[in-house]
């Protein structure tokens, strides 16, 4: 989604009958699942069974006028439907071919299936997540999910970098499992070299304090005091100043020793006022700071609007939704959505007409055959 939101031509290639897993998960609104809508815009849909041989024959040809093939079977399925990058390699020697897995092409996990939850859990990351001596907690989003396609993407951007000086094709191998060890970031090294495992700790942070969410008269808040002069600056608009010289707070490292004690002060004088006066109070004075928004105050943000991170979709069944925006500003190439989440099949005539030359006579065979299938807007 990320590359067709920036003009490439991405064609989805689904199995007849049921399409992608993603278009049976809920909720569903007129036939159409709104999962399946907020990933998929841009793109194409052609409805083939590569299990046919005259659909894996047709599946060969685009790949021979494809720069980039992406695919995310279990490791050993395109192998064995004779559709690997040696096999794809021998019809088009510059093909990027990406692969994304759980846990890669190669290793002792490489054959096991994999989601999103499975991966957080795995990757250290529900470990770390949730309130200090509470249970293990999955991140609200699958960010596991979502982190593998991003870097996947980077790395097929990369390999097009190379292909570009060299004409030369490669294989992109992407593991949901690398993907978020690679966010454990300081995590990882805090490990190495204070050698205790880190614990959840809930909103805090480890490194600063105070850095959190804190209780308003009305909500939360979280502020982010990460220094002395920020330190000092919130004790005043708080009304706290004798809170700048207490031993207890002088230094960030003292206050991290007494980030429990700081949590019960801040909250004590927070609770006088709303989030929302809070907010432009410490905006004022350049304290960092947030009201803990819903999906529902996202979508009336000034800022979120103003960057058109929240757009408006025109959806087939499902009528005018909304959904997330492009977030890279590119000023002379930028993204856009262009085109609604396809209908599985909806473009099969028209890629198999514009990419392969393909008759009227030759497309009815094949429909007849059950080797495509083709669903009106």
């Amino acid at each position: 989604m990320q590359l067709a939101d920036f003009g490439a031509n991405v064609i989805k290639v689904e199995p007849l009958g049921i399409g992608d897993e993603a278009r049976s998960i809920g909720p569903h609104v007129y036939g159409e699942s709104a999962y399946f809508v907020s990933i998929n815009r841009n793109k194409k849909s052609i409805a083939l069974n590569i299990k046919h041989p005259r659909g894996k024959k047709l599946f060969q040809d685009m790949v021979r006028k494809t720069d980039i093939l992406v695919e995310n079977f279990r490791p050993g399925t395109m192998e064995r439907l004779g559709l690997s990058y040696k096999d794809l390699l021998a019809i088009n020697p510059s093909l990027i071919y990406a692969t994304c897995s759980g846990f890669g092409q190669t290793g002792p996990y490489a054959p096991r299936p994999a989601y999103d939850a499975t991966v957080q859990a795995m990757g250290g990351l529900m470990y770390v997540t949730g309130e200090k001596g509470g249970s293990p907690t999955r991140v609200g989003i699958s960010i596991s999910d979502l982190t593998a396609g991003l870097y996947l993407a980077i790395g097929v951007l990369l390999a097009l970098v190379h292909r570009q000086k060299t004409g030369e094709g490669q294989f992109v191998d992407v593991a949901m499992l690398d993907c978020q060890v690679a966010l454990m970031e300081n995590h990882i090294s805090r490990f190495f070299v204070v050698g205790k495992t880190p614990e959840p700790i809930g909103n805090r942070y480890a490194s600063f304090a105070p850095f959190g969410c804190f209780e308003t008269k009305d909500g939360f808040i979280t502020i982010a005091a990460s220094n002395d002069k920020l330190w000092s600056i919130l004790c005043k608009t708080i009304g706290r100043k004798d809170l700048i010289k207490d031993p207890r707070f002088q230094t960030n490292t003292d206050r991290l020793s007494n980030n429990t004690q700081i949590s019960i002060l801040l909250e004590e004088a927070l609770k006088l006022k709303t989030t929302k006066e809070w907010v432009q109070i410490f905006n004022e004075v350049g304290v960092p700071n947030g009201p803990v928004n819903t999906v529902a105050d996202l979508a009336n943000d000034p800022q979120i609007l103003a960057r058109e991170m929240i757009v408006p979709l025109e959806q087939p069944h499902l009528g005018k939704t909304r959904v997330s925006g492009v977030p890279v500003k590119l000023a002379k190439t930028p993204g856009k959505i262009k085109s609604h989440a396809p209908l599985l099949g909806e473009h099969t005539v028209q890629v198999l007409k514009e990419l392969l030359g393909l008759s009227d006579a030759e497309i009815k065979q094949l429909k007849q055959e059950w080797v495509i299938e083709e669903v009106n807007v």
